[in-house]
């Protein structure tokens, strides 16, 4: 990611003005969602979820684009889904901790990208029509496991008790400090998993009913509110001033949502309209609000709007 989108050409005497604050966070969000051929797009969010960049926390967002050294972190309950260049889509689970270490689509045609997943659950999958389209690379470590995909379709997890992966579709190799060599899974429903403090036990296989109670940790969940691209409905939280929307914003970053500003002129100067837009549906915007209301004791209801 280029850093000088960060900059937006604002001057120091512009920040130091009423809208600076808020040209700001208009400008990291923009920094995000400017740049041409990315290699990561934020598809799909259940918040809670933020992304760390450069020392920056900021709520996972729809249009958001992912990059080296960003950290993708989802909160209890929450999913994250993320379209990659080559077709492949990641999806995360709650409590999630991943870092991109690399991630790029090299001149001969060639996807390659390497994450870390600290904690927490995933899936990649490729578009059924591309799997066999694009050329990819890309290594995974989920916990002390590391996965050299190949294939289309696989899922793990990294949590206290053990690192497991298991194969959906397609073909990856598997690594892991205290074994003496890799392994390879190359048929459905193989998995390999290492207790904590322990070498992996040997390649097995897993029932079809087992792993759909795994796929669950990373799909999107039912009757929760959904932000996607292209999402058209939005809250509206109504004009406020400088100190009230800013102490609004940061409330809802802190909790995991992103909300965009949104200066207006008035006869008295400015005032700042704060938005949480990308909702899927109007049960979504619902949904929300009820979870807004009563998890930051908000005095009065945002505006459903689309």
């Amino acid at each position: 990611m280029n850093t000088r989108l960060y900059r937006l050409n604002l001057s120091e005497e512009a920040m130091k003005t009423e809208l600076g604050r808020f040209l700001l966070i208009f400008g990291i969000f923009s920094a995000f969602t400017a740049a041409a051929a990315p290699s990561a797009v934020v598809e799909s969010v259940q918040a809670p979820a933020w992304v760390e960049h450069g020392g920056r926390r900021l709520a996972l967002l729809p249009g958001m684009q992912l990059d080296y050294s960003d950290r993708l972190v989802t909160g209890s309950g929450a999913r994250a889904i993320v379209q990659l260049a080559d077709g492949s889509a990641l999806k995360f689970g709650e409590n999630a901790s991943v870092g991109v270490n690399a991630m790029a689509a090299r001149s001969d045609g060639l996807f390659t990208a390497a994450l870390d997943v600290a904690k927490g659950a995933f899936r990649l999958t490729t578009d059924v029509f591309r799997k066999f389209q694009t050329r990819r690379a890309i290594n995974v470590r989920t916990g002390t496991v590391t996965i050299g995909i190949r294939g289309t379709d696989v899922w793990g997890r990294a949590n206290d008790e053990k690192d497991l992966v298991c194969l959906i579709e397609g073909r990856v190799s598997v690594t892991h400090p205290m074994a003496e060599a890799s392994a390879e899974l190359s048929e459905p429903l193989q998995f390999y998993v290492a207790d904590k403090g322990k070498a992996p036990g040997p390649v097995a296989s897993v029932e079809h009913s087992q792993l759909a109670i795994w796929a669950l940790e990373t799909e999107l969940q039912h009757g929760v509110p959904t932000q996607r691209q292209g999402g058209r409905w939005a809250l509206d939280f109504g004009l406020q001033d400088k100190e009230a929307a800013l102490a609004l914003h940061d409330q809802l970053a802190g909790a995991g949502y992103g909300s965009r500003p949104l200066p207006e002129r008035t006869g008295d100067g400015y005032r700042y309209r704060l938005r949480v837009g990308h909702l899927v549906s109007e049960a979504d915007a619902r949904l929300l609000v009820q979870r807004l209301m009563q998890q930051l004791a908000l005095e009065t209801p945002p505006t459903i709007r689309r």
